[in-house]
């Protein structure tokens, strides 16, 4: 991969980190201990250790610049609820040290410009950064913090967009191709599978969609619920969407600081995979598992109608994520209409299936065959347990990162994330 691309991601993802977090004080940048967020300066000094650790640790076999670097930030050491009680550094120490790490990568990614493990660790951490920032931006929200400064930009319209898409049935190759230049573990090893027809939505849940199920006492039915959901329901009394409110006859919900009105065609948000699955129960419909989400995003029908034996990297092709595309890399800072982004279509119809909101797969997180653990095994082997699938990306995903094959995973009781979810008509 090319060396100036290696760098300016590097440095771009670590712009993106600095900004999420520079109008915070001290007081916000530790943050209440909550279950499902961070101490905001662990977080940050977490992902300068991490860098360390795989593109200076790893490979030049150094000692870290913190002498108490493990103890601090080693998350597979560290537990979550003690990281509030940790001597964390102060705000400067934590940025100097951030600073110097990334000279120090940088200037050796440099020197080692065509080591494939080196360029294979410089993506890792790049990812491994991405995905905190996007972290940032929903523990901002849960914590209730200002909106973010973003940089003005026109994210389209599009109404709605309702009606299924037929997609054949046939053998597709799930997951991603080793010979791929960086791949994450769980995606390996591509394996071939059967594939039924199916019909599937053009478009996610929207929120006056979602707004229909919650006026209908959607939360108080227990036929629609799980087991699982209704007690996870039950256990905190919950009544509506994560931030939602009733303002009269309508709903807000808290973006940031403030509410606003629920926005009728936008794609649904902060619902976890319980909320999700009773919506498909009320409206007779199901989620679809993560291969037909990946048939109906990559696949690509044959010339006589089937299933074609290639697949496509992006809904659109093989080329990169752009602005007219997906609605990616935080250029906006809420979901859009679900009929925006056209030009971003899969071959069979289907819109934003990347970026705008991630999407709740019925599967649970699991191995393909053949899997092996990464370098970085606490990435997917610990996860195999409690987890179920979410695929696509969302607004704040960043666009180097997420692809068709790419997997997320999170428990299903998360609401805090930033996902919603497509749905499939229920089979024959």
């Amino acid at each position: 991969m090319d060396l100036d691309v290696l760098l300016a991601d590097l440095r771009d993802a670590r712009r993106r980190l600095l900004f999420l977090v520079e109008d915070l004080d001290d007081a916000e940048l530790r943050v209440p201990q909550l279950e499902i967020v961070n101490p905001i300066l662990w977080e940050i000094g977490h992902v300068a250790w991490f860098q360390e650790r795989w593109m200076l640790r790893e490979l030049d076999r150094r000692a870290s610049l913190r002498a108490d670097a493990d103890e601090l930030y080693d998350s597979a050491a560290v537990e979550h609820d003690t990281r509030w009680e940790l001597p964390l550094p102060s705000r400067a120490s934590t940025l100097d040290y951030m600073q110097s790490v990334l000279d120090a990568a940088a200037d050796e990614l440099a020197k080692h410009a065509h080591d494939e493990r080196r360029t294979y660790f410089a993506r890792l951490v790049t990812f491994h950064e991405d995905m905190h920032g996007e972290a940032l931006v929903y523990t901002r929200r849960t914590l209730g913090h200002r909106s973010l400064r973003l940089q003005p930009t026109r994210v389209p319209g599009g109404g709605p967009l309702p009606g299924d898409v037929d997609v054949p049935g046939g053998t597709f190759r799930l997951g991603t191709e080793r010979s791929t230049s960086f791949v994450f573990d769980n995606e390996l090893d591509q394996h071939a599978v059967s594939v039924a027809p199916f019909r599937i939505a053009r478009a996610a849940v929207t929120q006056g969609e979602f707004a229909r199920f919650v006026d209908d006492d959607g939360y108080q039915r227990a036929e629609l619920w799980s087991d699982a959901g209704w007690s996870w329901r039950s256990s905190g009394e919950r009544q509506q969407p994560n931030h939602w409110r009733r303002d009269g006859s309508s709903w807000t919900w808290r973006h940031s600081d403030h509410h606003v009105p629920i926005a009728e065609h936008a794609a649904m948000l902060h619902v976890n995979w319980f909320e999700a699955e009773a919506w498909c129960n009320w409206a007779g419909r199901r989620l679809p598992t993560e291969v037909v989400w990946e048939v109906a995003a990559c696949g690509v029908p044959d010339e006589r109608g089937g299933l074609a034996a290639t697949k496509r990297c992006y809904p659109w092709g093989d080329e990169p994520p752009t602005p007219e595309r997906a609605h990616l890399d935080l250029r906006g800072d809420a979901t859009c209409d679900v009929g925006a982004f056209p030009a971003g279509d899969s071959a069979f119809g289907c819109r934003q299936m990347l970026g705008n909101a991630w999407e709740w797969c019925a599967d649970d997180f699991a191995p393909f065959p053949g899997f092996r653990a990464g370098p970085y095994r606490e990435y997917s082997e610990p996860w195999f347990s409690g987890h179920k699938v979410l695929r696509g990306g969302c607004y704040a995903t960043r666009s180097r990162l997420v692809r068709g094959a790419f997997r997320n995973f999170y428990p299903p009781h998360r609401r805090d994330v930033l996902a919603g979810f497509r749905t499939c008509a229920r089979r024959a």
